[in-house]
């Protein structure tokens, strides 16, 4: 069966990061929502209701019997197996919201729906892109059930220090780990495949570092932290959710935040998570073109993909980040950073489109990954109606 993942209600909550990618496709814990269903329902068939310059990359549903699914939340064992018995033409309500309906995808209506049950229990969802790192434990605990149920963990080498239960720590095949410190009383650890931590590294978990991703030497990370598969991390991180082929690979400090893929800091390049004042943190809404407040005291930065900031770069408490930006001048930009920026300053040139098409490629070549027309298109989309 077909899994159509819904961006109707929350695309835009999670802007920037959704800018470049469908809301099933962000991540948090150890998965991304369209991989955690995947693996929840047990298929491989997916496709996606977006909006329309993304779909051209995220398939458009086939024409077939299908579970349309918000992906953005949860579900408890009672709730994935009223998932599981729902039949064609059976929808589960939310807060007066459609959750999920079994359709069929020739003929997308809510004229298909014979009955609707509402579902009573409380489910923990994923609003707005602030929720990936503040309820990243959550999310962390979640995939680690899913993820090591009926499996072995591969042995913790005796160079390591470790506290807590070896229970809440699992290793996969061919990472490496040496010479390191391991704390699982507060939250678990999840190592990927051919993941590594090199010697000196401190780690509190909560913690995902997911496959083929680096903890550089003597790296400090406390929990709920998320390292997407592919990524290169040094320096302090706290409560950060950083998605793949992502580099943070020196001194420097990031908490509280989320940053997109293919993006990189220069060395010494520091992000504070607290206003002086202790006050609330307030974020540049895309939706309503303005600054509104987040319910957080602790709040970095969200940073959309192929960003980059120079070497000691200064970032400000609650900062936004938009796609493809640069960040390179002396002293704090603002508290949005354009997309396409060239310099981070309000009123800086914009970034080249075929420049930064060059410079997408050689970063993505370094990985084996190739930059695709159609993204090309959804990068020029996003030039074309930010900058002027």
């Amino acid at each position: 069966m077909q899994i159509v993942f819904s961006d109707a209600q929350y695309w835009s909550n999670f802007l920037p990061l959704t800018f470049t990618r469908p809301v099933a496709d962000l991540r948090c814990g150890i998965f991304t929502f369209s991989e955690r269903w995947m693996k929840i329902l047990n298929t491989e068939s997916i496709a996606y209701i977006t909006e329309d310059y993304l779909q051209y990359k995220f398939p458009k549903p086939k024409k077939i019997d299908s579970l349309f699914l918000v992906p953005n939340f949860l579900p408890s064992p009672t709730l994935i197996q009223q998932i599981k018995d729902l039949k064609m033409g059976e929808a589960l309500v939310y807060n007066d919201e459609l959750l999920v309906a079994r359709l069929n995808m020739d003929n997308l209506s809510l004229n298909q729906i014979e009955k609707m049950t509402d579902i009573e229990e409380e489910i923990i969802f994923f609003e707005k892109h602030t929720d990936l790192f503040s309820k990243n434990n959550l999310a962390i605990d979640f995939d680690f059930a899913l993820i090591t149920q009926g499996r072995t963990s591969q042995p913790l080498s005796d160079t390591n220090g470790f506290l807590g239960d070896k229970a809440n720590l699992f290793i996969e095949e061919g990472a490496k780990i040496e010479f390191a410190t391991l704390n699982c009383s507060n939250g678990k650890i999840y190592i990927g495949k051919n993941a590594e931590i090199m010697e000196g590294s401190n780690i509190r978990g909560s913690l995902a570092l997911c496959d083929q991703s680096t903890l550089n030497m003597g790296a400090k990370v406390y929990g709920a932290t998320t390292i997407g598969p592919n990524c290169k991390i040094g320096g302090e991180v706290n409560n950060i959710v950083i998605w793949g082929y992502s580099s943070k690979g020196h001194e420097g400090f990031i908490g509280n935040s989320v940053i997109g893929e293919w993006c990189n800091f220069g060395a010494g390049t520091n992000s504070s998570n607290l206003k002086n004042n202790y006050a609330e943190v307030k974020l540049w809404s895309y939706p309503s073109e303005k600054f509104e407040k987040t319910g957080l005291q602790f709040c970095g930065l969200i940073m959309g993909d192929h960003s980059k900031t120079a070497i000691n770069s200064q970032i400000n408490t609650g900062t936004i980040v938009g796609v493809a930006a640069n960040i390179f001048k002396a002293g704090f930009p603002p508290n949005l950073v354009d997309h396409f920026s060239w310099g981070g300053m309000k009123g800086d040139e914009k970034f080249n489109l075929s420049k930064a098409f060059e410079v997408a490629e050689k970063v993505m070549l370094r990985r084996q990954k190739s930059l695709t027309q159609e993204d090309k298109e959804i990068l020029e989309h996003i030039f074309k109606q930010f900058t002027h």
